[in-house]
């Protein structure tokens, strides 16, 4: 690898991060903003999007300036093409965030109801989810990301149950059916999240391995 190439890829790496650390701040904040129905903090998420999406073009932008100038090979070249596609998913969660601070601005003038949702377990799973593939990513490690794939299972299985639980309460207390249907949004938005997250520990495996995990996960469960 000449050295020019090593600066740009070592400059590429640090963009990378730096998305990765505020997309996951993005998605702390906009939980926050449910769990404490905090209007301002849920505003905020709405506020920095565009933040995330110029960070996310940018790095587009650098990867496809690498593969014209540089033509890598090999591990480089694999480095490149997963960034790509990790940045894509990052940006994703990004726009997901978005999507549960909106119902946050929404739910923060809304009374407080006592719902049988497991939110909390929800939500911490998927934070923790998206923390460890980041983990990996920065880590490249392997074992780390078979975890992600592993507790994507569960978060299914939580929103699976959360339909359930809308139609039970919608039934017993149709005056909350519009806070509730708001509530489902975000455990559907959650749930997409997750999916990111897997994405992302796929593609550290390719980037360390070689290997298309993809379609092939039940060998892990």
């Amino acid at each position: 690898m000449s050295e020019h190439l090593r600066r740009a890829i070592e400059n590429l790496k640090t963009k990378l991060l730096n998305l990765c650390s505020a997309v996951e701040e993005q998605l702390f904040k906009a939980v926050k903003s449910i769990q404490t129905q905090n209007a301002k903090l849920a505003r905020d998420v709405v506020d920095l999007d565009s933040r995330i999406d110029g960070m996310e073009v940018d790095i587009e932008e650098e990867c496809l300036k690498l593969l014209a100038l540089h033509q890598p090979v090999a591990i480089d070249l694999r480095f490149i093409v997963t960034v790509l596609k990790i940045n894509n998913d990052l940006e994703r969660i990004g726009d997901l965030a978005v999507n549960i601070a909106e119902r946050g601005e929404f739910l923060a003038k809304q009374e407080k109801i006592d719902v049988p949702f497991d939110f909390e377990t929800m939500a911490d799973k998927t934070q923790i989810m998206l923390r460890m593939s980041l983990d990996a990513l920065v880590k490249l490690d392997c074992a780390i990301a078979h975890k992600v794939l592993l507790a994507d299972d569960e978060v299914d299985a939580i929103n699976r149950q959360m339909y359930q639980q809308v139609k039970e309460t919608i039934i017993n207390h149709p005056e909350w059916t519009e806070i509730v249907i708001h509530l489902l949004s975000v455990s559907r938005h959650l749930e997409r999240i997750a999916d990111h997250a897997t994405n992302i520990a796929e593609d550290v495996i390719y980037m360390a391995e070689g290997y298309i995990v993809r379609h092939r996960t039940e060998q892990y469960k």
